[in-house]
């Protein structure tokens, strides 16, 4: 039941995340919560897996946005908000990135 809820609480808080309206300071703290989840996750092939499937759809989240984005005129305000959104995007992505590198290496040094 831990297991579910935790899972749960990662994918509330990369929705959040994703948003384009959080302020710095609640971005902050979200990001906060959602690492000390993954933090407090099992060290196991299924935890990977969980997170290797968020890192593969975050992947194509940056893709998308980065596209949208480009579909705006340099200088303008929707290009501007564009660029903002995708940078909290590529930052969520890196903390995905090292989340599953980490899991990795703790799965690794168990023996598979």
């Amino acid at each position: 039941m831990h297991r579910y809820i935790a899972q749960a609480n990662v994918d509330h808080y990369i929705a959040l995340l994703n948003g384009a309206d959080l302020l710095p300071d609640r971005r902050s703290a979200i990001t906060k919560m959602l690492i000390s989840e993954v933090d407090g996750l099992g060290r196991d092939l299924e935890q990977l897996e969980f997170f290797e499937n968020r890192a593969a759809a975050g992947r194509k989240r940056v893709e998308h946005v980065a596209s949208l984005r480009d579909g705006f005129a340099f200088g303008t305000l929707e290009r501007r908000h564009a660029d903002e959104l995708l940078v909290n995007i590529e930052n969520l992505q890196t903390l995905l990135e090292d989340a599953c590198h980490r899991l990795r290496r703790k799965v690794n040094a168990r023996g598979l």
